[in-house]
């Protein structure tokens, strides 16, 4: 007697109603739809949240080195891919940080109000005699600044060979030209109150750039600076440059952590190709981020110590001097200064040029 026979609804192919799943493209026969199955199953496919997941999350923070040890070495189905997992915890992170991010943003735009509201107060009960006082203070230290600069230029255009043969009188003239000053550079020491007057009369912007010393020969990236004060200077809040740099570490990430890779592979050179490197990268940054996603847990729930924050972000330098001697197979010596150099490198170099550049970005893109 024939099986019943069950039409796939996704490929179309006729397999015996008793099966549970699709033998030809692996869909589940029979699942009814549910709020429960719809997100499972988005978690799941997108996220790979399945077993594979507490299978893998465990030693990821309590065997260091072992999951990117068994990927390389084939065990690829048991456990979840390096990508996916630092996928994964590298949302759940950037959404637990969102709750920081909001309230260092609110709480920099409060301070900056703050101060910019008692500096204008400031500025009005003080006499004018004061006022004038204060005035002669800056003109001295601009005096000051104007003699040492002449005197680095004089010496500059004695020791220069193109003005041998010229004469004192003739250098002093250089010396003194009124365009020497910060040529070139960018200077944001403008008068307030005339850019607060043309803003008030509701003057073009172009009017305004040119108050607070933009040349008029200046290039794209100059006006670009002077366009960005000017909207600080507007607005006088801080927070939404803050915001922008946020917004861009996620993307930055994608940089980093290939970098990472790149010095572990300058320093384990016959250790397998860049990508065994990748592999380990993955691992380790996802477990960094599930380290920090703890300690901004924690801090909701209670206010920690400053110091137990910095030693639970300490320890994971040791994490990854074990994680590096069980991937690597290497001595504990060489693990300890190959892994040193390594931070040192990325902490030295790599973070805080990234975080310059991504301050520059915000700026710009605020």
């Amino acid at each position: 007697m024939a099986k019943e026979q069950e039409t796939c609804k996704n490929c179309e192919q006729n397999f015996d109603a008793d099966f549970y799943f699709c033998p030809y493209c692996g869909q589940q026969s029979k699942e009814d739809l549910t709020v429960g199955v719809l997100f499972y199953n988005t978690i799941s496919n997108y996220f790979s949240f399945d077993a594979r997941f507490f299978k893998s999350f465990l030693p990821l923070m309590l065997k260091p080195g072992f999951l990117a040890k068994r990927f390389i070495e084939g065990k690829r189905l048991l456990y979840l891919h390096p990508a996916q997992l630092y996928l994964f915890i590298s949302v759940v992170f950037f959404f637990v940080f969102s709750f920081i991010q909001r309230e260092q943003v609110r709480s920099l735009d409060e301070n900056l109000a703050k101060t910019l509201k008692q500096e204008k107060v400031i500025d009005t009960t003080i006499t004018k005699e004061v006022r004038d006082s204060l005035r002669l203070v800056e003109i001295k230290k601009k005096q000051v600044a104007d003699s040492i600069g002449r005197a680095k230029l004089r010496k500059t255009l004695e020791d220069n060979k193109m003005f041998h043969g010229f004469s004192e009188k003739q250098i002093d003239s250089l010396v003194n030209a009124e365009n020497f000053q910060q040529n070139g550079m960018v200077n944001f020491d403008f008068n307030e109150r005339n850019i607060d007057s043309l803003i008030a009369k509701g003057a073009p912007d172009k009017m305004i750039y040119k108050e607070m010393g933009l040349p008029d020969d200046a290039g794209a990236f100059k006006r670009r600076l002077y366009a960005q004060a000017l909207k600080f200077y507007k607005s006088r809040k801080g927070g939404s440059i803050l915001q922008a740099f946020y917004d861009t570490i996620p993307i930055a990430m994608f940089f980093l952590l290939p970098i990472f890779a790149l010095f572990l592979k300058l320093f384990y050179r016959k250790s397998g190709s860049y990508a065994h490197h990748l592999v380990f990268s993955f691992y380790y940054f996802s477990f960094l981020f599930t380290v920090f996603s703890i300690i901004i847990g924690l801090n909701f729930i209670i206010d920690t110590p400053d110091w137990i924050d910095w030693l639970i972000a300490f320890s994971t330098f040791f994490y990854l001097l074990k994680a590096l001697r069980v991937f690597y197979q290497q001595g504990k010596f060489k693990t300890f200064l190959k892994g040193s150099f390594v931070t040192f490198l990325f902490l030295s170099f790599v973070a805080p040029l990234t975080a310059f550049i991504l301050g520059i970005f915000a700026f710009l893109f605020y």
